[in-house]
């Protein structure tokens, strides 16, 4: 059967396609620079059926969010951390999101897109919210255990943690050329992110050291 044929007969690989080519054009034009024609264009299909899939681009860009939290919410809960102790286990989450959000520069950029528009569209998806605790829970599984090991404050919280995380991983992407530019000195690119991974730790278990 000819590939044109097969993708015809396959509507869950052309919405794929789609929300891979809008994820690529609402990171790098932002929803309001966005056109459906680029969309269908990276999809190889037409807009005609890119507008039978999601309706309005406005609906296929929250699903876009939807989509992309919930790869890097399954990367995070992919990681099988309760199989270590709680300090490594808090130092590979860090390493691995530090990792993620380097290897998924469009997920940063369409993130901070969103933030420009204050959130309007990531507040309208009833999804992203639940889908989002799994951040929350993954965290609370290990400090929990380093709690009660003694390692950690008895007073941490995840969310203050998911943030601290958080970030150092958005900054390193967000305001990579800037803070290059501005304070990098001779330190080449490849320094600066190993510099930047060692940080994301470091903070992180450090902010973690138990009080007095």
């Amino acid at each position: 059967m000819p590939a044109t044929e097969k993708r015809k007969n396959d509507p869950q690989g052309l919405k794929l396609r789609i929300l891979a080519g809008a994820l690529t054009t609402f990171a790098e034009f932002g929803l309001q620079g966005a056109r459906m024609e680029q969309i269908a264009t990276l999809a190889q299909t037409t807009k005609r059926m890119v507008v039978y899939h999601f309706a309005t681009k406005e609906n296929l860009y929250i699903q876009v969010l939807e989509s992309v939290y919930q790869q890097i919410r399954s990367h995070e809960t992919g990681l099988k951390l309760s199989d270590l102790p709680p300090e490594k286990a808090m130092a590979r989450l860090a390493e691995a999101s530090f990792d993620y959000h380097i290897s998924h520069a469009d997920f940063m950029r369409l993130v901070c897109s969103e933030n420009l528009m204050r959130g309007r569209y990531i507040s309208q998806s009833t999804r992203l919210k639940t889908l989002n605790q799994s951040a929350l829970e993954v965290l609370d599984g290990i400090l929990t255990r380093g709690k009660v090991a003694g390692v950690f404050d008895a007073e941490a919280s995840a969310v203050d943690v998911h943030r601290l995380i958080s970030s150092i991983c958005t900054h390193n992407v967000s305001n990579r050329y800037t803070f290059h530019a501005l304070f990098g000195g001779s330190e080449t690119e490849e320094q600066s992110i190993a510099r930047n991974r060692q940080l994301v730790v470091n903070a992180t278990l450090r902010y973690l050291r138990p009080r007095g």
